[in-house]
């Protein structure tokens, strides 16, 4: 049996990588990266590194070929460029005879008013069209795409937002990558659709836990839409980014990301971290990196 993670050097793929090599032989795995000189940790280690672009639907082929299992985890891009990517990667795995695909999803995709799912539905429906079998993890929110807003917080500055109560399954993305590699290295996961989701907890509640981490009050400042993404363009950011963040906020407000699920504690075999803990985690990533 030979396992492939693509996007192995990225921050979720090496994560999925290190809980692999922790289950499987080295020999058994391999790393699908667009730049293989920085996949040298992993040659270090044993797994077989190709290079794969999904860019390059001809040469991702050979990539595949003599793969069982494929992880693919959703590339960053505009939503037409994902949708293009994803859907080459599928049929280079339908050519290639991979025989089972675990893809990184997105909350309830079916429903999700969030601005990248139609990503994720697209791509679920071009692995279902394919006939190979698939796992749908389906990762509700990384609780590392709040790591602006904690250091703003740890800076004695309020934390903003537009969601109102709308709640969020936030998790680390070790446990989604946990999850991940589970399914890789067991069984019977065929054909599966799994919610990724921690306990679901609004902004506020988030801020409750980290004045505690933080042993520090934080206001918490709820504003619009509108005021959210004028905020975000005074600090730099670009028009086009500060919608789409907006945006999210907006799908949170309307409970896109308020998805009640045990699917993690199965899969894990174990509750995900605990959540002050997590927050501790990311508010000592950031220490260390100041």
């Amino acid at each position: 049996m030979k396992i492939m993670v693509t996007g192995a050097t990225g921050k979720l793929g090496s994560k999925v990588m290190d809980f692999l090599l922790a289950k499987l032989p080295a020999e058994q795995l391999a790393a699908s990266v667009r730049n293989p000189a920085k996949a040298d940790k992993l040659s270090k280690q044993g797994v077989e590194v190709r290079q794969g672009d999904f860019d390059q639907p001809e040469e991702l082929v050979n990539t595949f070929q003599n793969i069982d299992k494929l992880l693919i985890i959703s590339t960053t891009d505009d939503n037409e460029t994902r949708i293009r990517q994803h859907k080459n990667a599928v049929q280079a795995a339908k050519k290639a005879e991979v025989s089972f695909i675990a893809y990184t999803s997105i909350a309830d995709a079916d429903n999700s008013s969030l601005d990248l799912a139609p990503v994720h539905r697209s791509t679920e429906q071009a692995i279902k069209e394919s006939g190979i079998p698939y796992a749908f993890l389906r990762n509700n929110w990384y609780l590392r795409n709040e790591i602006g807003s904690i250091e703003s917080a740890m800076n004695a500055e309020p934390w903003i937002t537009s969601a109102e109560d709308g709640k969020v399954g936030w998790a680390l993305q070790k446990d989604y990558a946990e999850a991940a590699a589970v399914v890789l290295a067991g069984e019977g996961h065929e054909n599966k659709i799994y919610e990724l989701s921690g306990q679901p907890r609004t902004q506020a509640e988030l801020v409750a836990d980290l004045e505690e981490v933080l042993d520090k009050e934080i206001e918490v400042k709820q504003v619009s839409d509108t005021e959210y993404e004028e905020i975000l363009t005074e600090s730099g950011m670009s028009k086009s980014l500060a919608a789409m963040f907006a945006g999210i906020q907006q799908s949170i407000r309307k409970g896109a990301l308020d998805v009640k699920s045990n699917d993690f504690e199965k899969l894990l075999g174990h509750p995900v971290t605990p959540f002050k803990d997590a927050l501790q985690k990311l508010v000592s990533e950031i220490k260390s990196n100041n």
